[in-house]
């Protein structure tokens, strides 16, 4: 504990470094990279950290001075110190705003891909940037399992979550898979709210990979615990008159945009009864499978 805290502080003092030149960008990155690496079960007293890693994130924040792998590393470091202090979570959700700030790195990592490139071409050599977006999905989903407080930044983070998507499923299986997953996630998480599903297109995204299932076979239990989770939330306890009727009418929009499309009720209905027999959860849903044809 006394080297792991002696090493700490150096870092943190290396890391806070504000200086303008590559040789201390370098340093900076190596330091927060090093601080990344200390795991949850390591624990390093609040008072050693907190104001430090909240300084450097706000004035990356104000003057974008850190590296993509540095501002990231960052908030790996923060976000496994977030398991063992719930008391983070305001600091984290509200005051360093996290999902809007995952939301802005995220598309600007987007935006350094050539999607058009092949995946087996990145097999032996993965470009960076891919590298950081599988980072980055790896502290979202400490956020979503961690997080209790609602931060209304989330919707967007589920927007650029939805863009990558749409920008990988062609050419990179494993990015692609990663959103998968976190938009499953987010449907059990209590810190978004059944509007912020419904108002982002999670459900049209989940019900259009639903209709390929027999081609993605290693995705459908994520296919199965969104539907059970989604209809849990649409089928639950009445938020207040406002956001109820809201609720509504996204539901409705929703569905009706669905029939637009062509999706056939039928189609769903056989996917989730195959898929279920397939793999042998028969109890995962609860409900008629026809549930979200009939809503």
């Amino acid at each position: 504990m006394k080297l792991l805290s002696i090493c700490v502080q150096h870092l943190m003092k290396v890391a806070s470094n504000k200086e303008k030149n590559e040789e201390t960008r370098k340093e900076v990155e190596m330091a927060l990279l090093a601080l990344s690496c200390i795991g949850k079960f390591d624990k390093v007293p609040k008072e050693l950290y907190l104001n430090e890693i909240k300084e450097i994130i706000k004035y990356h924040q104000e003057h974008r001075n850190l590296t993509q792998l540095a501002y990231q590393s960052a908030w790996v470091f923060l976000m496994e110190r977030f398991g063992n202090d719930k008391n983070l979570d305001g600091a984290v959700a509200d005051e360093l705003c996290f999902a809007r700030d995952a939301a802005r790195e995220l598309e600007e990592l987007k935006e350094c891909i050539d999607w058009k490139r092949k995946e087996e071409e990145e097999k032996e050599k993965e470009v960076k940037e891919v590298l950081i977006i599988g980072r980055w999905f790896d502290v979202i989903r400490k956020y979503l399992f961690y997080g209790k407080l609602y931060n209304e930044s989330i919707t967007g983070l589920i927007g650029s979550i939805i863009q990558v998507f749409r920008a990988a499923k062609d050419n990179h299986r494993k990015i692609s898979d990663w959103c998968i997953s976190f938009l499953k996630e987010a449907t059990i998480s209590r810190s978004v709210r059944t509007v912020d599903l419904l108002e982002s297109e999670v459900v049209i995204v989940f019900l259009a990979e639903i209709l390929q299932a027999t081609t993605q076979k290693h995705k459908i239990l994520d296919y199965l615990i969104f539907l059970e989770f989604i209809c849990r939330r649409l089928k639950g306890k009445k938020m207040d008159e406002v956001e109820e009727v809201k609720r509504k009418e996204l539901k409705r929009k929703i569905f009706d945009q669905l029939e637009e499309e062509g999706y056939e009720d039928h189609i769903v209905g056989l996917l989730l009864i195959f898929a279920k027999k397939m793999l042998g959860y028969d109890d995962l849903i609860k409900d008629d499978e026809t549930y979200f044809v009939h809503l």
